[in-house]
C-alpha cells in the first residue's frame, strides 16, 4: 500500500470518528445571551443569566473587557458556527483559544461563577470565592470556557440559571465587560425526558392493571415510555387531562402488548388460572378470568368453549349459548363447540335444536381418539355429578342407537 492510500484511509477514519463522536444537539443561538456590563471602579457586580432552555447540557461563555468605543470583532454565536458540538471545545485548549475575541481592552478583572443566588449575593458582599463553582482569581482581560454536566458543578440537569460575579481591578475608571453565554441543547433531553421523568412514567406503568398481569413488566413499560417520548414532550404529556393520559397509556399499552409478546404471557396466564379454577370446581372465578380475555378481544375458540362449559356447570344456559355461538363464528367445524351447544340447547328446554346437533355429528370424532358418542356419555356423567337436570339424558342416548 503506497503512502497516498495510507493517508487517504487515515483521513477517512478520522472523519468517521468525528461524525460518530458528535453529540445530538445544537447551539441555541436564539437563546444566546449577550450583556454589556459596566463595573464601577473597585466595585463588584453580580449578573444572572437568562433562563436556560430545557435540555441544556453544556454552556459556553466568553468574557471580554473593552476600552471605550471598542467593539467585538466577532460575536460568540458566529464563532460557534464553525464548532459542530461541545466536543470540539472540550477536546483541547485550542478550542478555548479559538473562542477568545480578537480584541480586548487594557483593563482586567477577576470573576467567579455561582450556582445559586444566595451564594452570588454573599460574594457581592464579601468578595470571597470559596463557594463558587468556578473562579478566576487572577485578573484577565478576556476568557472563555465550556461548562458541562459531567465536568462542572456549575451545571446540573435542571439548572435554569447561573450567576457571574465580576470584580473590577481598575481603581480609577469604570470597566466595560461583554459577557456572552450560549447554551448547547441536547435534542433528546430538550423534550423534557430526563432520568427523573422517565422513572416517573415507568413507575406509573408498573402500577397499571395491564402491568400487574405480567410476571415481569420491565420490557412492556419501557415500550410504553418509548412511545410516549416520541409522541409528546414531557411537559405536554403532563398537561393532558387525566382521562387523556389514561387513554394514551391504554392505546400505547395495547400496542406494546403485541410488540413485546406480553399479550401472549398475560392471556396464557389467565387461561391457566381459569383451567385450575375449573378443576377446583370454582366455575364463577374461572368465568371471570375468561371474560377478561373476551373483553380485551383476545379470545380464541378454546376460550369460548371453556366459557360455555363453565356457564353450563353454573346453570346459566342462555349465556352458555351466547358465548358458544361466538366461538362457532370463529370455526363452525370445531365439534367441541357444537357438542356444548347441543348440551346448552338441551338444558335450555330446546330439545329440537339439541337433537339436530346430537344426530348431525354422531358419526364423527371430537378428537383424534374420542368419538362424539363417547364424549356425550362422559359429559352426561359429569353433569349428573354436578346436579344438572338429567331427565333427557336417556332420550338423547337413544338417538345414537338408530
Amino acid at each position: 500500500m503506497n503512502f497516498k492510500k495510507i493517508i487517504t484511509l487515515l483521513l477517512i477514519s478520522i472523519s468517521f470518528q468525528a461524525v460518530f463522536a458528535q453529540k445530538d444537539g445544537y447551539w441555541d443561538k436564539e437563546r444566546a445571551i449577550t450583556k454589556e456590563i459596566v463595573v464601577s471602579a473597585r466595585d463588584r457586580i453580580v449578573i444572572k443569566t437568562e433562563d436556560f432552555p430545557e435540555g441544556t447540557t453544556e454552556v459556553v461563555y466568553r468574557i471580554t473587557l473593552l476600552d471605550e468605543n471598542q467593539q467585538l470583532a466577532n460575536s460568540l454565536v458566529s464563532v460557534l458556527k464553525s464548532i459542530p458540538d461541545p466536543t470540539g471545545i472540550s477536546q483541547g485548549s485550542a478550542g478555548a483559544v479559538f473562542l477568545l475575541s480578537k480584541i480586548s481592552g487594557d483593563d482586567k478583572c477577576k470573576y467567579a461563577i455561582f450556582s445559586n443566588e444566595v451564594l452570588a449575593s454573599e460574594y457581592k458582599e464579601s468578595g470571597k470565592t470559596t463557594k463558587a463553582c468556578w473562579s478566576q482569581n487572577e485578573a484577565v482581560s478576556k476568557d472563555a470556557k465550556l461548562l458541562s454536566l459531567d465536568k462542572s458543578s456549575c451545571l446540573k440537569l435542571n439548572t435554569r440559571n447561573i450567576w457571574f460575579g465580576f470584580e473590577s481591578k481598575n481603581w480609577i475608571m469604570n470597566q466595560k465587560i461583554i459577557l456572552e453565554v450560549v447554551p448547547w441543547i441536547d435534542t433528546k433531553l430538550s423534550r423534557g425526558w430526563n432520568l427523573e421523568n422517565r422513572k416517573l412514567i415507568i413507575n406509573q406503568c408498573k402500577t397499571s392493571d395491564l402491568a400487574k398481569k405480567l410476571p415481569n413488566s420491565d420490557e412492556f413499560c419501557v415500550c410504553i415510555l418509548d412511545k410516549l417520548q416520541k409522541e409528546y414532550k414531557f411537559q405536554e404529556f403532563q398537561k393532558l387531562l387525566a382521562i387523556e393520559k389514561s387513554k394514551a397509556f391504554k392505546d400505547f399499552g395495547n400496542a406494546c402488548l403485541g410488540e413485546t409478546g406480553a399479550s401472549n404471557v398475560i392471556y396464557s396466564n389467565l387461561r391457566n388460572q381459569a383451567s385450575d379454577l375449573v378443576k377446583q370446581g370454582k366455575y364463577g372465578d374461572a368465568i371471570a378470568k375468561l371474560l377478561a380475555i373476551v373483553a380485551d378481544n383476545k379470545a380464541v375458540i378454546e376460550d369460548y368453549n371453556a366459557l360455555g362449559n363453565a356457564y353450563l356447570m353454573t346453570k346459566q344456559y342462555g349465556k352458555a349459548i351466547k358465548f358458544l355461538k361466538e366461538g362457532e363464528k370463529l370455526d363452525n367445524s370445531e365439534l367441541l363447540i357444537q357438542l356444548n351447544l347441543a348440551h346448552a340447547y338441551l338444558f335450555n328446554k330446546d330439545f329440537k335444536l339439541a337433537k339436530s346437533l346430537y344426530k348431525k355429528y354422531q358419526s364423527q370424532n371430537v378428537t383424534d381418539s374420542l368419538s362424539w358418542t363417547q364424549k356425550v356419555k362422559l359429559d352426561f356423567g359429569i353433569f349428573e355429578k354436578a346436579g344438572l337436570p338429567n331427565a333427557d339424558f336417556d332420550r338423547v342416548l337413544r338417538l345414537f342407537e338408530n
